[in-house]
């Protein structure tokens, strides 16, 4: 057995952490005692993120020199980066910070990272997105650092990226045309079980580096996934196929339904053309995990969703959002008397010579007339909400504070 293996709790990087997979994965090694160590661009967006007994640093996988001091002393490191939300180029980047992490990784001494890619035929051709995933394990495992690749195809849990595309379009469109490759095939995963997957891989007896291909215990469709959800909402949805909406196409279109995916949605969908299954067992040989289907994992996301949601989502990354957003605050977030879901989010920056505070109002439609409520209503939400901040600075200022807060709103459609 390798060192470190099922001895005393070691000390665990979590990269990521400020992202859909790590935010979740982030209770659940706090949960088992291990002694963890969350390394963000910005160590003040964790605060309030992360127990007591956890240490936030700062590092930043594109910066070399960083990395040192977040991997000293680490035992196991979780890679779970990615740019997909850069403005930049974003497979360059991801090879770069993977080069940076590895380097750093073999000279601290770490024993074993743990990395999410993505899951594909290296036979197929592959778009940018997953060709870079594989990318990054690549060199992951060529460090010299036994490196455990999970490949995965769609996750399956509210907040996630692939779940709530999903979601969007099946609850905001009654009729819907769907293009040829809404019949690629996946192996969709539930959220849980990928989490099993990654703090198992922990304590596997394993030497040297492996690849395993995870995935859900059924083969579907992107179409059929959309007809599953609908019938477990309860919703008629009408799908026509053509022929000639290319993955191009279809994320333009999805930009103007679902605004908040524009950057990186596209990007995911190029992808979708390549069917993402399971074609090497290795993972139900070595695991113990037993992945649930499709279908239990759609109704665990919906029985779920409010508390999930609000907990963490995939626009939640600091990479997915573009800039850095050195931000701290509190969100609030339920069912309201509105055609949709809403969530009030505040958050603090602090600047020289005191703070900005910005408000940000979510709203997820449902149906058309959530669609015709967000845009009608728009200029008055931006009114009302202004209205709320000014209240806020008032009341700042009468409680005696020498600075009045800098005011931003951000209202945004998910």
């Amino acid at each position: 057995m390798p060192e470190g293996v099922g001895q005393d709790p070691a000390t665990v990087l979590l990269t990521g952490v400020s992202g859909y997979v790590g935010g979740r994965l982030l209770p659940l090694l706090e949960a088992r005692g291990l002694r963890v160590r969350c390394m963000a661009r910005q160590p003040g967006y964790l605060k309030d993120r992360v127990s007591p007994v956890t240490e936030v640093v700062a590092g930043d996988v594109l910066n070399r020199d960083s990395l040192d001091t977040a991997l000293r002393g680490i035992d196991t490191a979780f890679y779970l980066v990615h740019a997909m939300g850069s403005v930049g180029h974003f497979e360059s980047e991801e090879s770069e910070g993977a080069r940076h992490f590895a380097a750093a990784a073999a000279a601290q001494g770490v024993r074993r990272i743990i990395y999410l890619g993505g899951l594909a035929s290296e036979a197929e051709h592959l778009s940018a997105h997953l060709r870079s995933r594989h990318a990054v394990g690549r060199i992951l495992r060529e460090s010299g650092v036994p490196t455990i690749e999970l490949r995965t195809s769609i996750v399956l849990g509210s907040g996630s990226l692939s779940f709530e595309m999903i979601r969007a379009l099946v609850e905001r469109l009654p009729a819907m045309i769907t293009p040829r490759w809404v019949n690629v095939t996946a192996q969709p995963i539930a959220i849980q079980d990928l989490l099993d997957y990654l703090v198992e891989a922990l304590d596997l007896p394993l030497i040297g580096s492996h690849v395993f291909e995870i995935g859900g215990a059924d083969r579907v469709s992107y179409g059929e996934l959309m007809r599953e959800y609908a019938a477990q909402r309860g919703l008629k949805r009408l799908m026509i196929p053509v022929p000639l909406l290319t993955p191009r196409l279809s994320s333009l279109w999805l930009g103007l339904v679902t605004p908040l995916y524009a950057r990186i949605g596209r990007r995911l969908v190029d992808s979708i053309t390549t069917a993402t299954v399971v074609r090497d067992d290795s993972a139900m040989r070595t695991f113990r995990v037993r992945p649930i289907g499709m279908r239990d994992a759609i109704a665990a996301a919906l029985r779920n969703e409010d508390r999930e949601f609000a907990q963490t989502r995939w626009f939640d990354s600091v990479s997915s959002a573009g800039p850095d957003r050195p931000w701290a605050g509190v969100r609030f977030g339920n069912r309201i008397k509105v055609p949709g879901r809403a969530w009030l989010e505040f958050e603090v920056v602090p600047r020289e010579g005191g703070a900005t505070l910005r408000q940000t109002a979510v709203f997820d439609p449902v149906g058309l007339g959530g669609l015709l409520y967000w845009y009608v209503l728009y200029p008055l939400h931006g009114l009302i909400f202004s209205g709320m901040l000014r209240s806020i600075a008032a009341a700042a200022e009468r409680d005696g504070r020498e600075q009045e807060p800098v005011l931003q709103i951000s209202p945004k459609q998910r």
